[in-house]
């Protein structure tokens, strides 16, 4: 399992200086540089000599560090993977993975980048427990606009059956599973409700197309100070009740038993773990 955290991950034009600038500043946990839809046809080729320069010249932090490239059936998919296996980042993002098939394909021009998968086409949702059982493959982004679009929905209640498969799939290999975009990124309350859904869900966070969504969804995704606190009480009573010989304790009013427990310490695991990344 993945021992970072994952609750924002900021969509970034490889091909704009001034973008790739700032999110140096920005307090995200993930940046993804897009190679694909965030530029356009004639900018592709241009964008990887200015990705490539960014990312040697530095100053990301601890900021975990993918590139997405274009699809290896377009033009410019081969050598978007050729340059981002010299590049400095953590991982490399295929879009619209159908099959195992297609992660072979990109590990064969990348022997060692871990690999992240969009999920966002309906025969890759079918194949998502293969996907993520891939010895390559290290996390998961749900590409809801692709995935909607491929399945004629209307809202995202339509598409709940396949956010829960790359979950499934996600927790079953161990790997990172983030939850698609909000588009009205001035809907505050919305991106709100949406993060909150998908953390209750099980997703590690979510990704995002512009700045201002990341306060909101840092503090979605993280743990509140009364989750803090609860966790704490927890491990403390059950330690308690241990010492006393018995096998379960209990905490406002409700039994904790190990499970609880194991779930208490990966939640002050998350929050040593943030406040780390965020004095770094």
């Amino acid at each position: 399992m993945h021992d970072r955290p994952f609750r924002s991950a900021l969509y970034i034009p490889g091909s704009k200086d001034r973008a790739l600038d700032k999110a140096r500043g920005l307090p995200v946990d993930a940046i993804l540089f897009d190679l694909e839809d965030a530029v356009s046809p004639d900018a592709k080729v241009e964008a990887r000599a200015t990705l490539a320069s960014a990312l040697e010249q530095g100053g990301y932090g601890p900021r975990f560090k993918v590139v997405r490239i274009n699809g290896l059936d377009t033009e410019w998919g081969s050598d978007d993977a050729a340059a981002v296996a010299a590049m400095d980042c953590d991982a490399v993002l295929l879009p619209k993975v159908n099959s195992t098939a297609d992660v072979d394909a990109l590990a064969a021009l990348i022997p060692d980048l871990p690999i992240w998968a969009m999920m966002e086409t309906p025969r890759g949702i079918l194949n998502a427990a293969s996907i993520a059982a891939h010895p390559r493959m290290a996390g998961f982004v749900l590409g809801t606009n692709d995935l909607a679009k491929d399945l004629n929905a209307r809202g995202r209640a339509a598409m709940v059956t396949s956010l829960q498969l790359c979950l499934l799939a996600a927790k079953a290999a161990g790997i990172v599973a983030l939850d698609g975009v909000y588009n009205a990124f001035k809907d505050e309350d919305g991106l709100r409700a949406e993060c909150t859904e998908g953390r209750d869900m099980g997703f590690d966070g979510k990704t995002l197309i512009h700045p201002a969504q990341v306060a909101v969804t840092n503090a979605a995704f993280g743990p509140s100070d009364d989750e803090i606190d609860l966790a704490r009480r927890q491990i403390e009573a059950f330690d308690v009740a241990e010492a006393e010989g018995q096998g379960v304790a209990v905490v406002d009013g409700r039994i904790v038993e190990n499970l609880h427990i194991v779930t208490a310490r990966a939640t002050l695991a998350k929050a040593d773990a943030i406040a780390a990344l965020e004095t770094s």
